[in-house]
């Protein structure tokens, strides 16, 4: 178990310390379950006024962040969400460390490659003409699929699959039931409805530092290739369909769909159970707001909401009218009564 003193801590994360520099912290936690020995954060100035009540025995907040007196040590820094990640790292428990080599259960072909250092653990499978860079790990029960090719210090979960032909760069990340390079959903449909399948001949590439969340399916092109650009992250039971191709740096949330040959610009981010129709185009640094319905292009820079999605200020003009629907039924029913009576007296006289 890591411990670290408030000041050794501070210094780790060049933060600016206000409080004892001499307490014991050996773990990190939220601000309402953390207690003496733990470092918790405060990142947005909604959770502040909770900052005092903490048990923690230091809190990060912002450099200039206003907090309540008696309270923990502070841990002043310039991003806090980016202080509490190090520190995280910094008593996250050891790895586990998988053995190098092959263990003797797992299955690879005479045919396949590997290089230095990759480990593959029991019960995996790597098909002929696979080729598997240097310090690759495959977890107990991977597959990689024929002619399949992982670049250096691949990470593959259990149950990770990687179909035929498909490419994946240094450093990728595939957690437990990722499916890369599955069928793209592809059917002609004859005049009495009977569908007939679609051969599908491309593959997926990952490029570098791309992570794939558990149970997150990605297609494979019906020809070409569909693409994730570097560093993308796609978080859990995330479906990315066939010849979609996705921009360096984006983030995908957990149940986002993306219908085929939709391209993503670089830098987007799907917020959860966002759903976008095919044959789209996303510009750069868009943010699509959760359960958001997207069924044209939409330009970049900016954050979408609603079904079908448009710019956040319209959105929220248009939810300030829904909002005012009752009070304007009212007046209508008012004038509604006025008039009616305006009729009769008129029609007395």
């Amino acid at each position: 178990m890591v411990t670290l003193t408030t000041g050794e801590l501070a210094a780790r994360l060049d933060a600016e310390l206000e409080g004892d520099a001499s307490a014991p912290v050996t773990g990190v936690a939220d601000l309402k379950a953390a207690r003496a020995g733990q470092v918790s954060f405060a990142g947005h100035p909604k959770y502040l006024p909770a900052v005092a009540a903490s048990g923690a025995t230091a809190v990060i907040v912002p450099k200039a962040a206003q907090v309540e007196a008696p309270r923990p040590a502070l841990l002043r820094v310039a991003d806090a969400d980016a202080a509490f990640a190090a520190a995280c790292a910094l008593f996250a428990p050891e790895p586990v460390i998988q053995p190098r080599g092959v263990h003797p259960q797992a299955w690879v072909s005479p045919e396949a490659k590997l290089g230095a250092e990759v480990s593959v653990g029991a019960f995996a499978v790597v098909e002929a003409g696979a080729d598997i860079g240097d310090g690759t790990t495959l977890y107990p029960q991977t597959y990689v699929g024929h002619g399949a090719k992982l670049g250096r210090d691949c990470l593959l979960y259990p149950l990770a699959s990687i179909r035929e032909r498909c490419v994946l760069g240094d450093r990728v990340i595939l957690h437990n039931g990722a499916v890369i390079g599955s069928d793209g959903f592809g059917y002609t449909v004859d005049a009495q409805g009977v569908r007939t399948k679609i051969p599908q001949t491309g593959i997926v590439v990952l490029e570098d530092d791309v992570e794939i969340g558990a149970n997150a399916t990605i297609d494979r092109a019906r020809f070409g290739e569909t693409r994730v650009g570097k560093g993308t992250k796609v978080d859990n039971l995330v479906q990315i369909a066939h010849n979609c191709v996705i921009g360096d740096h984006s983030v995908l949330c957990s149940q986002v769909g993306l219908a085929g040959t939709t391209t993503l610009g670089r830098h987007v981010i799907c917020a959860g159970q966002a759903g976008l129709a095919g044959h789209l185009t996303i510009g750069d640094g868009a943010v699509i707001g959760a359960q958001a319905g997207v069924p044209k292009d939409l330009p970049g820079g900016q954050m979408y909401l609603g079904a079908p999605a448009v710019p956040r200020l319209e959105f929220g003009k248009s939810l300030a009218h829904v909002a005012s629907l009752p009070k304007l039924k009212d007046k209508l029913k008012e004038l509604e009564k006025r008039l009616a009576r305006l009729e009769q007296a008129g029609e007395s006289t």
